[in-house]
Order: C-alpha cells, then structure tokens, then sequence
C-alpha cells in the first residue's frame, strides 16, 4: 500500500432513499463528498482528527433528518501529517480522481494556503477552512469558493491581549512555533500588545511539535516579564504550560495560551492550567442550542468538542442546506447562498459571510476553572466576556483580499 493510500480512510454516510431528479440532476455524480483533510496523528490529532470527522458526520445526519433528506452525502477523511507536500498530494487527488465537492477543516496554514491555491483553478470545489488561524486565507490567498470559518490569529491574540491588559500586565514574553501559524500569531499579539500599551520583551521560538521546552522556558522566566505568551498549539501548548508550572513561572508570572482548546485544559490538568485565559470561538454552556450539539458530539465521541470540531459542525451543516437549498453542489452556486443566508445552526448563531470570505461571529473569552469550580466531566471553562464579532476580527477595512473592493 502506498503512502498516500495509507493516510486516506474513507466515511460513508448516505440517506437511505434515494435521489430525488431534482437533486440528481444539479449534484455531480449524485453523491455530495466532503474531504476532511487534517491532522490525525500528529500534535493537532486531539483538537481536530477523528473528531472533526466525526462533528461533520453529526452534521450529515441532522441535515438528512431535515433540509437534505433524500440526499446521498460521503465524508473522507485523510491524515495529512502536517507535511505540505502530502496535503497537497492528497488535495489534487480528491478533485482529479475522488471528486470532493468540499474541503474541510485544512488544519496547517501552509496546506491551507496551499489547498485555497488550487481552489482558483478548481471554481466548482469549496473550501470550509474551520481548522486553520492564519490570516492570509482572507488577505491575499482569499478565493471567491473559499470560507474561513471559526478564527485567525488576529482574533485570538487581539481579544487575549486586551484581555490582558486589562489585568494589569506592563509587559510580555512570546513563546512561538516556528512555522508560519506561530509566527503570525506572535506578530498579531505583539502588535496588539504596542497597541495597548504592553512592553514586548522578547520572543523565543520553537521547533513544531517540541518535547522540551526547559531553555526557552528559562530565557522567558530571566526576562522578568509580567507575563509569558505561548503562540503555538495542541500539544506544544500542552507540554509548554506543563513545564512552565515545573519551572515555577507561575507565581511570578502571568501565562496567556493564545490558542488553547479544551482537550489541552484536559491534558494539562485543572491543577496545573487553573485561572488561564484563553479566547475560544465555541462555548459549550452559552445556550441550550450549544449544550445540545455537546451532547450529541460527546455520545458520539466519548468527550466534548473543541472550538475546531464544533467548527467543522458548523461548517458541513451550513453548506449542506446550502447544497440543498440550491439543488447542485457547485460552488459558484453554494457559496453566494450561504452568504446571503448567513449562519445559524447549535454551534454558531448570527454569524456572517463577508466579501473576504471571513465568517465574522461572536468570540468567547473564558477562565479555567479552579479544580473545586468543575461539578462533571469536561466542565472546565468559565466565561468571562464575551467578545463581538466585528470587535474580535480585523475590520474589512483592513482586508488585504482582491476580492474586496476598493472604497471610491
């Protein structure tokens, strides 16, 4: 078995009637195939993998039980393994040879990137890019078939930093990845920082996927800045906050995930990531629509979601009503829909498409409870704020898409 051959495993879901004329004659080989491609075994596997696969097949099954009842609906699923070249591997044989309608997830900003390049030659195939942060997706690699939809590093280091400063906090150390996710998450949290104020002491920056973090932690801890920032992921995320504790940061200084998901609080321990603040684009206890696709997602897959599966949720769900609604699944045809429909489903209400193909919706600022605040499984995060949408994302305005038109 080839590589390539090895990385792909395949979900079948389809209604158990068939077709209706109407939808077989605008859906290109009368099936809708959504390509979940992403991380699987590698430092995102927890926050996206499996589990996006499995909040996309949640989101098959709640359509077939309504608006697209009648419909044959496939999910695949491929482990990119965070190697650019695979991806793409992958990405160009799902539009050749597999016919994906929809790309979802593309966790890795270089994949992403890569993905939203071929999807300007490729105008019948959609991107819901759910998993990724970087922001290029909306500024200069944005594409008219092209959604980024649950955050970007400018979302996340904006609100954490401001959030920040009003703690009190006069100056900051960044950790980073050292690939391009890390890095852009850096520059907008350090950018966020002058904006506010907050003196940046310097920056250490680390390979992906790190076990040791002792240097860079100590480099951080003799800056004697008030507060330690960690622009990076999944576990990288968890083995630097681990180790931080270990090194007595903590007392002294004040930690910032800038992306931290909830099976990193999980892997962490309440112990140990108690009292963090970190921005997420999903809480699960804001409403009863939201507590209700937790449940389904935690019957499904033995835990709660993270922010990057509720996103994939969202996005499979809205762009199968859109499928059904417009009776094809060309993307030319799909996407303009589902911008003028909006967003509404149990993971994101009120939610916006904008020309930049930035969906815009309200971020959530939370705590990580103290180990006698958590009453059950999962129960983790206290919310703190909640941050709107056109205060949490970089204005239009300042959109660097070609797709946006210049003001007159």
């Amino acid at each position: 078995m080839t590589a390539l051959k090895s990385t792909i495993a395949a979900f079948a879901l389809a209604a158990s009637i068939s077709f209706s004329s109407a939808h077989a004659q605008g859906i290109s080989d009368g099936v809708v195939k959504i390509g979940v491609l992403t991380d699987v075994t590698g430092p995102y596997g927890d926050v996206v993998g499996e589990g996006a696969a499995a909040a996309a097949r949640i989101a098959v099954n709640d359509c077939l039980a309504k608006e697209c009842a009648g419909m044959k609906i496939e999910v695949i699923l491929a482990d990119h393994q965070n190697k650019p070249d695979l991806g793409l591997t992958i990405a160009r044989k799902w539009i050749d040879v597999e016919k994906v309608d929809a790309f979802l997830d593309v966790t890795n900003s270089a994949i992403a990137i890569g993905v939203a390049n071929l999807l300007k030659s490729n105008t019948h195939v959609t991107g819901l890019f759910s998993g990724p942060g970087t922001p290029r997706l909306t500024n200069d690699a944005c594409v008219p078939n092209g959604i980024h939809w649950m955050y970007d590093t400018y979302a996340l280091a904006n609100s954490s930093i401001r959030a920040l400063n009003g703690t009190g906090a006069k100056s900051i150390y960044f950790l980073a990845a050292d690939y391009e996710f890390g890095q852009q998450l850096r520059k907008d949290a350090a950018d966020a920082a002058t904006a506010t104020g907050i003196e940046v002491k310097g920056t250490s920056r680390h390979p992906l996927n790190t076990p040791d973090f002792s240097s860079f932690l100590l480099t951080a801890q003799s800056s004697m800045a008030d507060a330690v920032a960690f622009a990076n992921a999944g576990s990288d995320t968890i083995n630097a906050v681990k180790q931080a504790a270990e090194f007595g940061l903590t007392p002294k200084q004040r930690l910032v995930a800038l992306l931290m998901m909830l099976t990193d609080v999980h892997a962490i321990g309440l112990p140990q990531a108690q009292g963090l603040m970190y921005v997420t684009g999903f809480y699960s206890d804001l409403n009863e629509r939201s507590k209700s696709f937790s449940a389904k997602f935690t019957k499904t897959f033995g835990r709660a979601p993270t922010m990057t599966q509720a996103a994939a949720y969202s996005a499979a769900y809205t762009y199968l009503k859109a499928v059904a609604a417009t009776k094809t699944d060309d993307a030319a045809k799909v996407v303009p829909v589902m911008r003028e429909r909006g967003i509404d489903d149990d993971v994101i209400q009120s939610g916006k498409i904008r020309p930049d193909g930035r969906l815009v919706h309200d971020m959530y600022l939370v705590q990580v409870k103290q180990p006698s605040e958590s009453k059950a499984p999962w129960d983790y995060e206290r919310l703190v704020r909640t941050v709107p949408g056109d205060e949490a994302f970089a204005p239009l305005s300042a959109s660097g898409c070609p797709l946006v038109k210049a003001p007159n």
